[in-house]
């Protein structure tokens, strides 16, 4: 818990607003919309009406009638539970009659094992996890009657009995962020109540399952199975919860988990754009952020790596900021002469050949190339996306996610290549889309490196793709970064481009772009390239989309090599 300050005046009103808002009935969705939530079981964007008294198995989660059944489950994370507990931290204005009424209304409207929210075993124990925050932080308050109290263990004992006994599944089918969400619940149920009959099972049952999961989830450079930015720190979060669970019970998790959480922290620090916290939009994002415990953006990973740093004893990158309040929250101080008076991470050329991402940093920027061979499930066909921040600003970027549950041509655009800044022939994808979550023709073959040459910093990737046509064909990009200067050269050589296709290197620039850079392209015959300026669509938050400027450089042959500066220069 922080220590008891003031908070500043302009995030105070604006988690006060939050807070109205919730007692109006309304809800926050993924960071981004307020939609008023009118019971626990309708799509406020549909207005489809779950059964609620259908046994889980009966229940479709992909049905095109319902829409994405994420509107639904939203709320019933009871994430909002840390706004109301934050602001009676700091107001000292008791939300506990609001915090165990909404719970009661989820168990009284939500009979054991029916209905959409005893779908999925993740919302079930993301659930539960905020629960036993809620019932930590009011355990002394006169509103935790022993009726309510038993009514709320109750019904968590429920939920994990649910929980433990599909857990096969979600470790040989899904073996990614669920699992782990999954094994962190049976880990801490089993440990904060052992009253429970199965409470010693499930206790040795998650952490042994936790241990394995982090052990094959995080790659060996500290990359994560996912290949997604936002997945990595729902990792982050659990292993920050489970961590120090574990240390303040005297059941310290093994040293592998510890060594492979330091290794995920000094990735991620990696790839940070400095001013704003924020990484590349990279891979799937469905707006996770389990423990909302600060004022900080959204995308913002300070508040998420500087409180694992810290439990970890790395050395702290950022100082002090509106980012310290989470590692409050898990009860993680550092010493006082451990803090930095600044933001410094250190800059340098990285590769993580493991996940397939080089990095160079230098001077204000961050330039990020992916490159990756898949041997867990690809979730979008981004290889050789080339992502580029600039004093927080991330001037060229991936599209995002938008929605898991759309129409088709939405889910093909944010998943497939054009979303990202690459090449692709014509409308082709570098691997063909299946269903849901699938693609068929993986990328198998792909390498890199990064290394610095004179007075640059190099980036180069590799991989074999579009093995659906008659011939493979061989992408190579190289991008070539001028230390200490606003100047990048990628170049880009592909062998086995069928005659009758045309090639488009795609980029997606910020809205300010244009006002600050200047792009140029000229294609193997050292011609210049006319570019198109086509309607693209950006998705910063899950659920949302707007409509801003794609720029595509259409050409032939095996070669093109594009320049992008900083007008001053």
């Amino acid at each position: 818990m922080p220590v008891k300050a003031e908070m500043p005046h302009t995030h105070h009103r604006i988690l006060k607003e939050r807070v109205n808002r919730i007692a109006q009935g309304k809800q926050l969705f993924f960071s981004n919309e307020w939609i008023r939530v009118d019971d626990w079981h309708t799509n406020p964007k549909t207005r489809f009406r779950y059964p609620k008294n259908q046994h889980w198995t009966g229940i479709a989660t992909l049905s095109p009638a319902a829409g994405d059944i994420k509107y639904v489950w939203e709320k019933a994370r009871f994430s909002f539970l840390y706004d109301l507990i934050r602001f009676d931290f700091y107001s000292a204005v008791s939300q506990s009659d609001q915090v165990f009424s909404c719970m009661e209304d989820w168990i009284d409207h939500n009979p054991v094992n029916r209905g959409p929210h005893w779908v999925c075993s993740q919302e079930i124990s993301l659930r539960v996890l905020n629960w036993i925050f809620a019932l930590h932080y009011y355990q002394h308050s006169p509103a935790l009657t022993p009726a309510i109290f038993s009514k709320i263990i109750s019904s968590i004992y429920a939920q994990m009995r649910r929980v433990s006994t599909h857990f096969k599944y979600s470790r040989v089918i899904l073996h990614n962020n669920h699992t782990l969400t999954e094994a962190v619940a049976l880990y801490s149920v089993g440990l904060l109540f052992p009253f429970f009959p199965e409470s010693n099972t499930w206790r040795r049952q998650g952490k042994r399952e936790f241990e394995a999961e982090i052990a094959s989830q995080i790659f060996e450079d500290g990359t994560y199975i996912q290949f997604s930015m936002n997945y990595h720190r729902v990792a982050v979060q659990l292993l920050t919860w489970a961590l120090h669970l574990g240390e303040l019970n005297s059941d310290r998790f093994n040293n592998e988990t510890y060594r492979k959480a330091r290794k995920t922290v000094a990735f991620l620090q990696m790839c940070q754009d400095e001013k704003s916290g924020q990484l590349a939009n990279l891979g799937n994002n469905d707006g996770a952020l389990f423990f909302p415990l600060t004022e900080c953006h959204f995308r913002d990973f300070r508040p998420q790596l500087h409180a694992l740093a810290a439990l970890l004893n790395m050395p702290d990158q950022y100082g002090s900021g509106s980012w310290d309040e989470e590692a409050h929250w898990f009860g993680i101080v550092r010493p006082k002469a451990e803090h930095k008076s600044s933001s410094v991470i250190s800059p340098g050329v990285k590769d993580f050949k493991v996940g397939g991402y080089y990095v160079v940093r230098d001077d204000q920027t961050v330039t990020l190339l992916r490159c990756a061979a898949y041997r867990n499930r690809p979730f979008q066909a981004d290889n050789l996306h080339l992502d580029i921040w600039v004093g927080g600003r991330n001037i060229l970027r991936d599209a995002g996610s938008y929605s898991y549950n759309t129409e088709a041509n939405w889910a093909g655009y944010f998943a497939g290549s054009a979303s990202h800044n690459t090449v692709t022939l014509g409308e082709c994808d570098q691997m063909q889309k299946g269903p849901g979550f699938t693609w068929s023709h993986w990328v198998r073959d792909a390498n890199g490196s990064a290394f610095c040459c004179d007075e640059e910093a190099v980036l180069e990737g590799q991989f074999t793709g579009f093995t659906f046509l008659e011939k493979p064909v061989i992408h190579r990009r190289r991008v070539s970064k001028a230390i200490g200067r606003l100047h990048w050269i990628v170049e880009d050589w592909l062998e086995n481009v069928p005659d009758n296709r045309v090639l488009k290197q795609h980029w997606h620039p910020d809205n300010t772009f244009f006002e600050n850079y200047r792009i140029t392209a000229i294609d193997h015959e050292s011609k210049c390239i006319v570019p198109e300026k086509l309607p693209g669509y950006f998705s910063e938050y899950y659920g949302s989309k707007t409509e801003c400027i794609a720029l595509v450089f259409p050409f032939s042959g095996s070669y093109i090599r594009t320049e992008i500066s900083h007008i001053s220069l």
